[in-house]
């Protein structure tokens, strides 16, 4: 499987998900991160970087 970034954000999200079962005090840091991954993602950021 390759790992594109039309994959990156589901699978961000899968994480994200388990960390928040498993550590639920983490769900303020996890919610900032992914938010800024995708803004990140949807400007475009990272397809310039690569």
């Amino acid at each position: 499987m390759t790992v594109t970034i039309a994959n990156l954000q589901p699978i961000i999200a899968l994480l994200a998900g388990v960390l928040i079962l498993i550590v639920p005090r983490l769900l303020n840091f996890i919610v900032a991160i992914y938010l800024i991954l995708v803004g990140l993602i949807g400007l475009g950021v990272f397809r310039a970087l690569s």
